[in-house]
């Protein structure tokens, strides 16, 4: 079921145009809307890490969040998922790796990112296996290839009560001892008005992109977990990316790694619950998402032990990252293409 009546393109070709297209309109609407979004929080006088972790967190992950919206209504939640975990890898892999190589950024890092926020974000990632985990346990689907299972209502509180608990530490936290006096409110309904437009679209350009990526993988029988996991998670990541690496250019590397991390919380604790609320029950490969999240979790621990050994990236430790997202990119090709078969059953 379609949200807006974006029209389906002729034949493979002009699939790939318009999924170009819908990228470049992705990427302007993304990051007009995470400006928008950061000049009104800094309006209503919310503190820096709060507009990190929370308000630029929440914007850059919109593409990624009616990515799952378009994928959980067509009946198409592998793709969704697949793009929301690929996406998580590439933020957390890509992401601090660019912003050290592009910004020549080495200083320190404040610790409250690492002991707070990215310890919030490995929670969030053990919340949402255990999420998937009692889908496949309590509520099991027959397949004759994979390991499936049924995400219902009920399991998909527990990530949406941690994130309310992310975002009550958020204030508790910063509530006190980084207040900022708002701004004037010289042109907040224009930049309401501008956020809202953008999002609209956002939500255009994704619902196009789904349905170019979708003509392929129905043409080449390719897993749409997979197709998600590496094609639509690096466009949709693309906004969070260009973010990232600008406030690292201008030496706020806290904000930078602190909406990686908070983009990723949200995309986990979030995004994926709201495919399940929207349509009451999808269907998950637990056979695919098991390896993802193993992906997931190895790359989020290399980069905790790269910060605390230094509080920075070094360019040799970028360098490790760039591998390592290679490496797992070059693996998903290979399981698509038949040439790697880690994966049983694809």
């Amino acid at each position: 079921m379609a949200i807006l009546p974006v029209p389906a393109p002729p034949n493979l070709l002009w699939a790939a145009v318009a999924f170009v297209v819908s990228v470049l309109l992705l990427i302007a609407a993304a990051v007009k809307f995470e400006q928008e979004a950061e000049a009104l929080s800094t309006h209503y006088g919310l503190p820096p890490l709060v507009q990190g972790s929370v308000v630029v967190a929440v914007g850059s992950s919109m593409p990624e969040l009616f990515s799952v919206i378009v994928t959980a209504l067509g009946g198409q939640f592998d793709l969704g998922v697949g793009t929301v975990v690929g996406s998580a890898i590439f933020n957390i892999a890509m992401i601090p790796a660019l912003s050290s190589f592009l910004s020549d950024w080495e200083g320190a890092t404040d610790r409250l990112i690492i002991y707070k926020e990215a310890q919030f974000y490995l929670l969030a990632v053990a919340a949402t296996f255990v999420m998937f985990a009692l889908a496949v346990i309590y509520a099991p689907v027959s397949s004759a290839k994979f390991t499936l299972g049924e995400l219902r209502f009920w399991y998909v509180l527990v990530p949406l009560l941690l994130y309310l608990l992310y975002i009550l530490t958020q204030y508790f936290d910063t509530i006190e001892d980084h207040y900022r006096e708002p701004r004037p409110p010289a042109s907040v309904r224009r930049s309401w008005a501008v956020a809202l437009g953008t999002l609209l679209l956002i939500l255009v350009a994704v619902e196009e992109m789904v349905i170019s990526v979708t003509m392929f993988t129905d043409a080449y029988g390719v897993q749409e977990f997979l197709a998600g996991a590496v094609v639509l998670a690096a466009v949709t990541s693309l906004p969070d990316l260009i973010m990232s690496v600008n406030a690292a250019r201008e030496n706020r590397a806290d904000t930078s790694l602190a909406n990686v991390m908070g983009s990723n919380t949200f995309d986990l604790l979030v995004v994926i619950p709201v495919g399940v609320l929207l349509t009451g029950s999808v269907v998950i490969n637990f056979t695919i998402a098991v390896p993802m999240f193993a992906a997931l979790t190895v790359l989020t621990i290399t980069l905790l032990i790269m910060l605390l050994w230094g509080l920075s990236i070094s360019t040799r430790e970028a360098t490790l990252l760039l591998v390592m997202y290679t490496l797992f990119v070059l693996i998903v090709i290979g399981e698509i293409t038949g040439t790697v078969d880690l994966i049983a059953g694809v």
